[in-house]
């Protein structure tokens, strides 16, 4: 039976319909003659309460509303990789034909193609007990990825017919199941699941492996585990959407959704031309290959921002069950939060700090907990990290949202605007950044690189806690004063500073950083300052140390050692070693 109402008022994105609808709670509507997509957030006996996801500017009271009888969902089927959707799973590139360069109001499109034909694997027989999340065919999406098409998580039963392997669309059937029941269902390649409900798995595992990303400040100093989640908060042009770009492209995730949520549109284009043309270092495929975007430019109506984040993150977990490692870049969070504030206000709820509904940490919460490393239903391992920007408005890290951001996530990569002004890129500082990964993550680095990686790093986050303490002393008299062992500790962190955590994002070798190449750096510049302290121990001005361009060449290394050749880091200990013989020499 079809369920409608009438508009009584409109308020912005939000609109009002009077007396008993019978819609459901987060059922999705079709509002006024161009069918608007919608979505009930509030019900009470005399009021249903619709936020629209499209501009509603010419509605009317008196408008029809329709119900869809299901909640706001998205599509999940092959098709979603080398794409991008709007906020609520609507192809661009499809709209754009139909519409133009701008998103025309009411246009309905399908999510995925239905016409094109897939080249399809079976992998199950007639006879086969099948559950939820059971992989029935596979189905090479792009060079890069496999599809596993699955069985939908709340169906199980026995499999009377499949389809031979060949060519299908995604709404062809391919199975037909016998429930317990009695009844038969016939299963395609296509799923449909509702955005706020997380996809179910069989249990979550603890961290313990990390998702290298090839940046050496994130991989060495302030790791996140797959399944981890961190954000990235920093004012106006510190660097965020840069960030984030560097490990979309590097990490060793299998999947990245981007979402570009409320940021502005000449950003979301500068990805889409980059991503497009970048070539994936793991398989020489197009990167795109195993990315999606989701596009909600700060011009599209603010409902949708809404929803773009919980979109991503439900593809996100498609994948996840498939036993991909997938990585979700949410920028920015700040705009999302800003939406619901938008929202709040238009419905007249009690504001909370800065304007902010009550219920924001509630919301980051629910958000941030849906990331993790699964053992999923079907058997197989998979992870959904989540790395989500944070826009302090003013850089002000004691903003609600930044706040309450890191009451839920593990890793804090805080960006600094006088790293970004004096051209020091990742601006993360070391002094505000942190992540609680790092003892989950050491039993994997004693196993994979060195038992002595996490100790050189505490060795250099200490040497870097002791330059802070002694610059409060150079600022108010001055370095002549200091102890020539206090000088060295100066001149090894300026080494640590620009040799170690400062990376060019445009240089071949230095782009990208194998945990390998990161642990030797680590070893040469420690290796520098123990003989340089044991030089100062007998009695050596720094001067003297100064003399030698060995300073200069340790920073240098970064650049001067090709990612291929790690045996020349064997030269540079060696020329310590001479460095400290030479001093030694010319001493005596």
């Amino acid at each position: 039976m079809l369920r409608t109402g009438k508009i009584y008022g409109i308020n912005g994105p939000v609109v009002y319909l009077k007396g008993n609808t019978g819609f459901k709670m987060s059922e999705m509507v079709y509002v006024g003659k161009e069918r608007l997509v919608g979505e009930v957030i509030a019900l009470d006996k005399e009021r249903t309460t619709i936020q629209v996801f499209e501009e509603t500017t010419g509605l009317r009271p008196g408008e029809t509303v329709e119900a869809s009888g299901d909640a706001i969902s998205v599509t999940l089927a092959p098709g979603i990789l080398n794409n991008i959707f709007d906020g609520i799973e609507r192809p661009l590139e499809r709209i754009a034909e139909n519409s133009g360069a701008y998103i025309s109001r009411g246009v309905s499109v399908d999510s995925l193609d239905k016409t094109k034909k897939w080249s399809t694997h079976m992998t199950v027989s007639v006879g086969d007990e099948v559950h939820g999340g059971h992989i029935i065919a596979e189905v090479p999406e792009t060079a890069a990825i496999v599809h596993k098409c699955m069985v939908p998580p709340n169906i199980s039963g026995m499999i009377t017919k499949v389809v031979p392997d060949g060519e299908y669309t995604i709404d062809e059937p391919l199975v037909t199941v016998e429930l317990e029941s009695g009844k038969t269902i016939d299963l395609t390649m296509t799923q449909k699941w509702p955005i706020r409900v997380p996809r179910p798995t069989h249990h979550r595992f603890p961290a313990s492996k990390p998702l290298v990303t090839g940046q050496r400040i994130l991989d060495t100093m302030f790791p996140i585990a797959k399944g981890g989640t961190a954000c990235v908060p920093g004012g106006f042009g510190t660097g965020k959407t840069m960030t984030q770009h560097q490990i979309a492209k590097w990490s060793d995730a299998d999947i990245i959704i981007y979402i570009g949520c409320g940021e502005r549109g000449n950003e979301m284009t500068q990805v889409l031309e980059e991503f497009t043309q970048l070539v994936d270092p793991k398989s020489g495929n197009p990167l795109m290959d195993r990315t999606t975007l989701i596009a909600n430019t700060s011009n599209m109506p603010v409902a949708a921002r809404e929803a773009s984040l919980y979109a991503g993150l439900t593809l996100a977990e498609y994948y996840r069950d498939m036993g991909y490692d997938v990585a979700i870049m949410a920028d920015s969070t700040s705009r999302w939060a800003e939406a619901l504030r938008e929202l709040s206000g238009r419905l007249e709820e009690m504001p909370a700090e800065e304007g902010f509904p009550a219920y924001l940490a509630s919301r980051l919460s629910a958000f941030y907990e849906r990331a993790g490393m699964m053992h999923n239903l079907n058997g197989t391992d998979g992870s959904v990290s989540i790395i989500g920007a944070v826009s302090p408005q003013g850089g002000d890290f004691s903003e609600p949202v930044t706040q309450n951001t890191k009451r839920f996530v593990r890793c804090f990569w805080g960006l600094d605007k006088s790293l970004a002004y004096s051209r020091h890129f990742p601006a993360i500082h070391w002094l505000t950044s942190y992540s609680e990964y790092l003892m989950d993550l050491a039993p994997w680095y004693a196993k994979h690189v060195s038992d002595k990686f996490i100790d050189y790093r505490n060795q250099m986050m200490a040497l870097l806690n002791q330059e802070s303490s002694l610059m409060e002393i150079v600022k108010l008299i001055g370095s002549d004063v200091l102890p020539d062992d206090q000088k060295l500790v100066l001149e090894i962190a300026k080494v640590i500073r620009l040799g170690f955590l400062q990376q060019n994002a445009f240089h071949a070798d230095d782009t990208c950083v194998s945990l390998e190449k990161q642990f030797k750096m680590m070893e040469v510049i420690l290796h520098l300052y123990d003989k340089s302290k044991a030089l100062i121990t007998m009695g050596m001005p720094i001067s003297v140390l100064k003399e030698e361009d060995i300073f200069e060449r340790v920073i240098a290394i970064k650049y001067d050692v090709p990612n291929d050749k790690l045996e020349m880091f064997d030269d540079y200990m060696k020329a310590i070693d001479q460095f400290y013989d030479r001093i030694m020499e010319k001493n005596a």
